[in-house]
């Protein structure tokens, strides 16, 4: 008897019970994530740009009132083509099957590079989100989204790694000429981020980044360090990146 409490002990602590093999884990979370950009009503005016345009990734989560997505905030489009009627929209599904909705922003906390989008039509599954940050090095994670979306498409991809280490956002530049506003700003006011060892790419901005054995969101994709130039980035990715922990976006949704 003893000896069978010790080994489901065992079997609880090492995740084996209690925790999900990653392809049924992207089953439950993949329909939660969504493509953020912009689109047309109909359809874009005759030389002017595609119907829609896919900017970033994003992924629902379930306030108190409804069901919102989550993505960056610099994933927003801000050059919306105005006398075609273009709006910011998500999109949901895959490949030819997508489906697009218009949005809109109801939060934003450029600070923390978050955004909250309201979007039209029924509900979409959410994520559910950690309750704190008790996250720890060497932690795995993985987060699906749409890298290169605006080539490959509405294909959702999974990255899996682990939290390499928990940092302050401003890192050190090689001249102080290179710190830009933002970068000044969060060193007078620096916060932790999440650095992972896991390869993401432009379109990755503004997926979950969750834990791999329970799909708990930790944090959201922010930015990929760029060892090179930003035009070696993809033929020579750095596998860095970078994740805004979760408790900045429980901030951002309190009061909805």
């Amino acid at each position: 008897m003893i000896r069978l409490v010790h080994f489901l002990w065992m079997l609880l602590v090492s995740g084996s019970v209690l925790g999900e093999e990653l392809p049924d884990l992207l089953e439950r979370l993949t329909p939660s994530v969504v493509g953020v950009g912009a689109a047309y009503p109909l359809r874009a005016p005759t030389g002017g740009r595609p119907p829609r345009r896919l900017m970033g990734t994003g992924f629902i989560v379930q306030a108190a009132d409804g069901s919102y997505v989550v993505t960056n905030a610099h994933v927003i489009p801000t050059d919306l083509d105005s006398d075609g009627r273009e709006q910011i929209a998500i999109f949901s599904g895959r490949g030819n099957t997508s489906q697009q909705r218009f949005a809109r922003v109801i939060k934003n906390d450029p600070e923390h590079d978050l955004a909250v989008l309201a979007y039209e039509g029924g509900r979409l599954p959410a994520m559910s989100l950690a309750a704190d940050d008790r996250v720890r090095p060497g932690e795995r994670v993985a987060f699906t989204g749409f890298p290169i979306g605006a080539v490959l498409g509405l294909y959702p991809i999974t990255h899996e790694g682990i939290v390499s280490a928990i940092m302050p956002v401003a890192r050190p530049a090689d001249q102080g000429r290179q710190l830009d506003a933002v970068q000044m700003s969060r060193l007078r006011a620096p916060f932790n981020v999440y650095q992972l060892d896991a390869i993401a790419y432009p379109g990755n901005s503004g997926s979950a980044v969750y834990r791999s054995t329970t799909g708990e969101v930790i944090g959201v994709m922010n930015s990929v360090f760029v060892k090179e130039s930003r035009e070696t980035l993809l033929s020579a990715p750095s596998g860095i990146a970078y994740a805004i922990p979760v408790r900045h976006l429980h901030a951002l949704l309190e009061g909805l």
